[in-house]
């Protein structure tokens, strides 16, 4: 085999490898190289030079002249806007910028601390502290003290008012209360959000 077949296989099997690369690509975000069908389409090169309204054709020369993709950016304007780039390299930066994001973003999530208004003080601080815990992991805490029914009226409501108060007291350096506490259900429950961090 001549030294002009491997070349032309080489090149051959590199614009196979980079056509089905940029279509897996261009079929979760943009139209890109042959994909765009748009007779004429405005091209900003990849220095981000104004190129003007030129065929797709012509557009499309001009970027494999420079061994890079051509990219629909603008589909619904008139005509739509391309842009010449390399385009799996601008996939691989925004995924890596996306993935940058998430890892900066905090989830706060909301833990429950449940008692019943009859929790003994060894109990009510390993609450207590469970609380603190999570608050300073920066989640948000629900406490739920369960209240006793008779006949459809709470009972001893005011020793579950009064084990939030103490509650509220013990984390207090370390949380806010948003709201005041309320009933939801069979429950009385208190939101306490972390403080922020200085």
């Amino acid at each position: 085999m001549s030294v002009n077949h491997v070349f032309a296989l080489f090149c051959w099997v590199k614009t196979t490898i980079i056509f089905r690369r940029c279509s897996t690509i261009a079929n979760i975000a943009h139209q890109i190289n042959e994909e765009i069908r748009d007779k004429e389409v405005r091209v900003i090169d990849s220095d981000g030079t104004q190129l003007g309204i030129i065929s797709s054709k012509e557009a499309q020369k001009i970027a494999n002249s420079k061994e890079l993709d051509l990219v629909k950016i603008a589909p619904t304007a008139n005509p739509p806007v391309c842009k010449i780039m390399d385009y799996g390299k601008y996939c691989f930066e925004q995924s890596k910028r996306e993935k940058e994001a998430r890892k900066n973003q905090k989830i706060v999530e909301i833990k429950e601390v449940r008692m019943t208004s009859k929790i003994d003080g060894g109990d009510f601080n390993t609450k207590v502290n469970q609380a603190i815990k999570f608050l300073k992991g920066g989640d948000k805490v629900k406490v739920s003290v369960r209240l006793q029914f008779r006949k459809g009226v709470p009972l001893h409501s005011e020793l579950s008012d009064k084990l939030l108060d103490e509650f509220k007291e013990a984390v207090a350096e370390y949380g806010t209360f948003d709201k005041p506490s309320k009933v939801e259900g069979r429950n009385i429950t208190l939101m306490i959000s972390p403080k922020a961090s200085k």
